[in-house]
């Protein structure tokens, strides 16, 4: 029984790294853009735009039109993040695009490999979830490192917390509030290219309108459940990736006593929960909330 138990409990785990990736990859990239100040809706639409560079630049073009109409047009920043979505979403631009291509019969075709890391795949536990995982999931790991060193560790991420937190102050002191902010909208756009990579690269085995199914507002909640911290930002993401696939795994072993839609949901409630709280002002206090998010700064008026 004890075998059983920690075959389950191996099987959930790696299922919620699997499906946590793609948020890990993209709640990044948001919490980067949310960090200097600009809230990106458009998320969801960039993360279903496909490949890993190709992936990359498309959303990264998708977040220089975002860019610059929300500082230098100081365009409605949620307004803006909508229209995105609804472009490159699932009734647009990457709907016309795997039409066009035919990538109905190819996401299956060009998938990441598990890697056998060092050899430790059989290593009892632990070496399935350490060591035999794809190259998506060990790059995630590595950013969000590298996200934490950059964010406390280095000047320029102290440059860009006071650009989220003040830009006027930012300003004073000699930082290009502007450029600090092109720059890491245009980085998080990449970041949640690359997390669509693991959809349509990992997860599903043929294209299909729509597939991300809400990852990127997803994404965008767990960067308010993690307080915009990459830390807090990964354990997260692996825990809503387990309620999206826990049901389905625990149906597979004939557990059905909670209905898998049960778990499913929990993501998306939560969701709600999330944008609904940070629109409160007293709540985004409380959590920690960039106090520049969504504010359009303009030198002139300060």
């Amino acid at each position: 029984m004890t075998g059983i138990n920690d075959n389950i409990a191996i099987s959930i785990i790696m299922t919620a790294i699997l499906y946590g990736t793609p948020l890990v990859f993209a709640g990044i990239g948001e919490l980067f853009a949310e960090r200097s100040g600009v809230l990106n809706l458009g998320v969801e639409g960039m993360v279903l735009l496909v490949a890993v560079l190709a992936a990359m630049a498309a959303a990264a073009v998708m977040s220089l039109i975002h860019a610059f109409t929300t500082i230098t047009m100081r365009a409605n920043q949620i307004v803006s993040g909508l229209t995105l979505t609804i472009f490159a979403g699932a009734i647009g631009l990457s709907s016309y695009i795997a039409e066009d291509n035919k990538l109905g019969g190819k996401a299956g075709k060009h998938q990441f490999n598990q890697l056998n890391l060092f050899g430790g795949k059989n290593i009892p536990v632990i070496g399935p979830i350490l060591f035999h995982q794809s190259a998506m999931v060990y790059l995630s790991w590595l950013l969000v490192i590298a996200a934490v060193f950059y964010l406390y560790r280095t000047r320029v991420g102290l440059h860009l917390r006071s650009v989220g937190e003040s830009p006027q102050a930012a300003d004073a002191m000699g930082i290009n509030v502007t450029r600090y902010r092109y720059l890491h909208v245009l980085l998080g756009g990449a970041l949640a290219g690359a997390g669509g990579v693991v959809f349509t690269l990992q997860i599903a085995t043929n294209w299909i309108d729509g597939m991300t199914a809400g990852a990127g507002w997803i994404a965008i909640a767990l960067v308010i459940f993690s307080f915009w911290r990459p830390e807090l930002l990964i354990l997260g993401a692996y825990l809503f990736g387990a309620f999206t696939s826990v049901g389905f795994d625990l149906q597979a072993r004939g557990i059905t006593s909670i209905p898998s839609e049960f778990w499913s949901s929990l993501p998306y409630l939560m969701t709600v929960l999330a944008l609904v709280a940070v629109s409160a002002g007293s709540v985004r206090r409380r959590l920690g909330t960039p106090a520049a998010l969504g504010i359009p700064y303009v030198r002139e008026e300060s």
